[in-house]
């Protein structure tokens, strides 16, 4: 495994654990140059799962993708990088009991903004805005307002 600091090719396991769902190993390793400590996931190679986007291309679903865009509606709130890795583990289990290999963005969207909204009300609005393509600051308030009238 090459370290993403130094770019050795040496490490060693310190841990590994296994997810919840027994479909992922976690493992924590240490660079053998430059002592640095890093994570890596191993998973099953499966089909790709295919997600059938709003103007119905299809795209193969990317964890990682959907993790950095958490990331990104998460950034400078005070979420920890784990619950949102548990939400992307939660996608993944949902595309697992699906009975076919494909899933409507929108269906993901929706999961999304379901635990978001029940995480941080900010982080929420932040997916939403992009999510379903605000046009305007009227568009944003009507949002804040449904959530304020939650209240």
């Amino acid at each position: 495994m090459i370290c993403p600091y130094c770019e050795y090719s040496g490490s060693k396991v310190i841990d590994s654990r296994e997810s919840k769902n027994g479909l992922t190993i976690r493992r924590r390793r240490e660079c053998l140059s430059c002592k640095k400590r890093f994570t890596t996931y191993e998973k099953i190679q499966e089909i790709p799962y295919m997600v059938i986007k709003k103007d119905g291309r299809r795209q193969s679903f990317d964890d990682q993708k959907l993790l950095k865009g958490l990331l990104k509606a998460c950034e400078k709130r005070p979420i920890p990088v784990s619950e949102l890795e548990a939400i992307v583990e939660e996608v993944g289990n949902l595309l697992q009991q699906k009975s076919g290999k494909e899933i409507e963005g929108k269906e993901i969207g929706k999961y999304i903004m379901q635990r978001l909204h029940d995480l941080d009300k900010v982080a929420y609005v932040r997916f939403a805005s992009v999510y379903r393509e605000f046009k305007d600051v009227a568009e944003f308030k009507q949002e804040l307002e449904k959530i304020l009238k939650e209240k």
